[in-house]
């Protein structure tokens, strides 16, 4: 069913680090760094992949981005929803069955056997596609998956995420010049607010997330 109703996007954004942290899907160590995909440091790391195994936060938050995305790009600007492999893939199929599209994914790369395909499920030229992930750091992922979908004669003018890192400066001109617009429930500056507001991680720790938040290239510098 698609939501007809819904809080502003300010609400929505702290309701959902609130849920990001109460079910701690959200780890701060700024101490004993975590080590990104990219092998930097980094004392912040986010878990979306949890949100599957809470249904009622995974259905506000299903109906969240529904309504995000059906506000800000139109209620019917899309002929199917695609999730990028793998983490999007729960979360395009629960937008896709509020939506009533159909859904699709996108694999990171051919799989090497058969027909070699990178797009799962049925999509079709003039198809205007939503893609879906969990998250996006610096925006770089989402442009493999965009053009795997444009080479189905489909296009993709959009992409859908929970959480959106909104430290790196070019990440929305990144995708914009890839002709792609965001549209994201909260980041981290939501998460560190409903932190503090909270008062569910102690200062000192705060303190050296918010330091890597203000300047994370040279935070990381500092620690390679």
């Amino acid at each position: 069913m698609i939501p007809t109703s819904y809080p502003t996007q300010e609400e929505m954004a702290r309701l959902t680090a609130r849920m990001l942290l109460e079910i701690e899907a959200v780890h701060f160590n700024a101490a004993e760094p975590f080590t990104l995909s990219s092998g930097l440091p980094s004392p912040t790391y986010i878990d979306c992949r949890k949100l599957i195994s809470f249904p009622r936060i995974r259905t506000t938050l299903m109906d969240f981005l529904t309504v995000t995305v059906m506000r800000n790009a139109g209620f019917e600007a899309f002929d199917n929803i695609a999730g990028g492999e793998t983490a999007g893939m729960p979360f395009g199929a629960l937008v896709a069955e509020r939506m009533g599209l159909p859904m699709t994914y996108v694999r990171k790369k051919p799989k090497g056997y058969g027909k070699n395909a990178r797009i799962e499920g049925v999509m079709t030229e003039g198809q205007r596609v939503l893609l879906v992930e969990d998250l996006t750091t610096d925006g770089g992922s989402k442009l493999s998956f965009v053009d795997a979908i444009r080479e189905t004669g489909a296009t993709c003018a959009d992409t859908a995420v929970i959480f959106y890192y909104d430290i790196f400066p070019n990440t929305e001109k990144t995708l914009g010049d890839h002709g792609v617009t965001l549209h994201h429930l909260c980041t981290w500056w939501d998460v560190l607010a409903e932190a503090k507001a909270s008062g569910s991680v102690d200062d000192a720790t705060l303190s050296g997330v918010e330091a890597f938040l203000n300047d994370p290239r040279g935070w990381q510098a500092a620690r390679t």
